[in-house]
């Protein structure tokens, strides 16, 4: 397993596994309102064909800290969610995992990436601008609990 941030052999990624579920799910019910069921993350780990679910586990003890799932299809991705664990942000996680998805897809040739996020989270906006993405334009509507407009961010790969 490749260490995720440089100079720093904590920390490592791998596709994700059934058995990653309950950490996975413990993030994600500590990161969202309407967090995905465990049957939705684990159709993305047999979805092989197009989905890519990736999480990050910490040394020593294979922690799973945090994980990201996004779509290929043809030179088009979708990242579809991310989160990191609450204890764990702000240690440059989040952006070390968009840095290894964007060079991951962009080595294979894709041509774009696009993602959406709740116009208040602030944090993952001015991460995405960081590493490039453009807001492209608004879903009205489109979280619940509380509902919430988000932004449809983009970014060009083959550049």
């Amino acid at each position: 397993m490749p260490a995720l941030i440089a100079g720093d052999s904590r920390y490592f990624i791998r596709r994700m596994q059934e058995g990653d579920l309950p950490a996975v799910r413990a993030i994600e019910a500590l990161s969202f309102s309407n967090p995905w069921s465990d049957d939705t993350f684990r159709g993305e780990i047999q979805n092989t064909s197009i989905s890519f679910p990736f999480v990050v586990v910490r040394r020593p003890g294979d922690e799973v800290v945090a994980y990201i799932v996004f779509w290929q299809i043809r030179d088009d991705i979708q990242v579809n969610n991310i989160a990191v664990h609450p204890d764990c942000r702000a240690l440059g996680i989040g952006e070390a995992l968009m840095r290894f998805a964007v060079a991951k897809v962009r080595g294979e040739g894709a041509a774009f990436m696009s993602l959406e996020v709740r116009q208040s989270n602030t944090a993952a906006v001015t991460l995405y601008k960081k590493l490039g993405f453009e807001v492209l334009g608004t879903r009205k509507n489109y979280y619940t609990k509380p509902d919430e407009d988000a932004f449809v961010m983009g970014l060009v790969l083959d550049q």
